[in-house]
């Protein structure tokens, strides 16, 4: 019975992609968290968000780690590393050791702290081609969470989230159904009874032509591709100037979601 629950981490876990009613983005953490509250006494349930779109790991271990330590929770749940994994030049290597050390941190402090791999990127334009350097982070969180005893939500196997249905318009952060299914995998992860299946199949699509998928492919580089590459050549984050959701009221999260399922 998990009482208190802070989310660390970066876009993935702030939400983006999943937009509420007021443009606020809602996400996987906040969703999972309701889960987690319909297990307790209403009111008897904390939960704070602290993260922050486009942050490196060892700005998150700066800037939210010693946060979520403060806070103490029953759950923690760790993604972080890879803002540092895609960008060129980088050594999964290293970013495991300094992983590692933010952890050992969340692990003195809370009951449990969940961390997350990274997704299986063979089907997304330019991050297919980081596909071994992503297995291998993967593969270094692994072993760390079996050194620490902590639970891992596994995307890489999570096969749902290989539909395009399941990813945003800039096939870098999850649409909310594709958030919604992380969450329901989160639960399973924790052994809870949760209230579908998120490996459900989709419903199925029809064909499209090579010509539809190439002008889509322009499209979503000229939208999203270049501007990202902009903000990389200039040294600017999608978090600058972002503040962290902080504290969130399940009840809150409930009327700004139609459903966790």
């Amino acid at each position: 019975m998990i009482g208190s629950y802070v989310a660390v981490g970066d876009s993935f876990t702030e939400g983006v992609g999943d937009p509420g009613p007021d443009g606020a983005f809602v996400g996987w953490a906040d969703r999972f968290a309701v889960l987690l509250a319909d297990r307790r006494p209403e009111g008897d349930f904390q939960y704070a968000n602290l993260a922050v779109r486009g942050k490196l790991l060892d700005q998150i271990v700066a800037d939210q780690v010693p946060r979520a330590v403060e806070l103490a929770p029953d759950l923690v749940s760790f993604c972080a590393g890879g803002n540092d994994i895609i960008r060129p030049g980088t050594d999964p290597d290293d970013v495991a050791e300094r992983f590692e050390k933010g952890l050992a941190r969340l692990a003195a402090a809370a009951g449990t702290v969940m961390v997350t791999t990274g997704f299986d990127t063979r089907g997304v334009p330019v991050l297919k081609h980081l596909r071994g350097k992503i297995a291998t982070y993967n593969g270094h969180v692994r072993a760390i969470a079996d050194r620490y005893g902590c639970p891992v939500l596994d995307l890489w196997s999570l096969k749902a989230v290989q539909d395009r249905r399941a990813w945003d318009h800039d096939r870098l952060h999850l649409s909310p159904e594709g958030h919604t299914r992380v969450a329901l995998r989160a639960g399973q992860v924790l052994g809870l009874d949760v209230p579908a299946d998120p490996e459900q199949p989709w419903p199925p699509l029809p064909p499209r032509g090579t010509l539809g998928i190439r002008r889509d492919d322009v499209q979503w580089a000229r939208e999203f591709l270049v501007p990202w590459i902009g903000r990389r050549l200039r040294g600017q984050s999608s978090g600058d100037h972002v503040t962290a959701k902080g504290t969130l009221s399940p009840a809150d999260i409930r009327s700004r979601i139609t459903t966790v399922a």
